[in-house]
C-alpha cells in the first residue's frame, strides 16, 4: 500500500499551508497498529525550527486522540481531496472512544514502522514529536482567544520533525 506514495522533501511541497491546513483540514493519527486514532485538526502549520523542518498540530486532553498523542513518540497529518469533506467533518465530531472511525469511514490505514495514515490522502507528512507546550491562558494577549474555551479545555501544541513527506 505504500507504493501508491512517492517520498518528496519537505522543500518540494506546493500548497499553501493556509489552505491546506484551515481550510482542506486534516486527519491527526496516533498510536500502534494493534491502537490507534485519528482526529480532524484545522489549526496547525509549517515552518522551520531549531534548523528542522517541522509542522505543528494542537489537541485538546479532553479529545481521544490525545491520549495516543501522549504515548506516540510520532504522529502523522493526512491531507486529503476535497471529495473527503465528510469523512473530516465525521472524524471531527465524533469520538473514538464510541465508535471505529476507520470503520465507519471506510478509510484504509496504512500501517508503517514510522506512523500509521491512510491510502485515500493525497499528502502525508510523518513527524517526529520534538516538543509540546501546553497553551495557557495567562499568555493570551488578546481577549477573545479565551472564547475558543468555554471548558477551559486548552490546547496541547505538538512539534514534530517532518521525517517524511509522501505524495501521490
Amino acid at each position: 500500500m505504500e507504493d501508491i506514495f512517492k517520498e518528496i522533501s519537505p522543500e518540494g511541497l506546493t500548497d499553501n499551508p493556509f489552505k491546506l491546513i484551515g481550510k482542506e483540514w486534516m486527519l491527526i493519527t496516533a498510536g500502534t497498529k494493534k491502537s490507534f486514532n485519528t482526529m480532524t485538526g484545522a489549526w496547525g502549520g509549517l515552518g522551520v525550527l531549531w534548523y528542522k523542518n517541522i509542522a505543528f498540530c494542537v489537541v485538546r486532553p479532553t479529545r481521544y486522540t490525545f491520549e495516543f498523542m501522549e504515548r506516540s513518540s510520532r504522529f502523522t497529518l493526512s491531507f486529503f481531496d476535497e471529495q473527503y469533506r465528510d469523512t473530516l467533518t465525521y472524524c471531527g465530531t465524533k469520538s473514538g472512544r464510541d465508535i471505529n472511525k476507520v470503520a465507519e469511514t471506510g478509510l484504509t490505514p496504512v500501517v508503517s514502522d514510522k506512523g500509521i495514515y491512510f491510502a485515500e490522502a493525497r499528502l502525508v507528512l510523518i513527524c517526529k514529536k520534538i516538543y509540546f507546550q501546553d497553551l495557557r491562558p495567562g499568555n493570551f494577549l488578546v481577549p477573545e482567544i479565551e472564547e475558543f474555551y468555554p471548558l477551559k479545555d486548552y490546547h496541547r501544541m505538538y512539534v514534530g520533525e517532518i521525517m517524511q513527506c509522501l505524495t501521490r
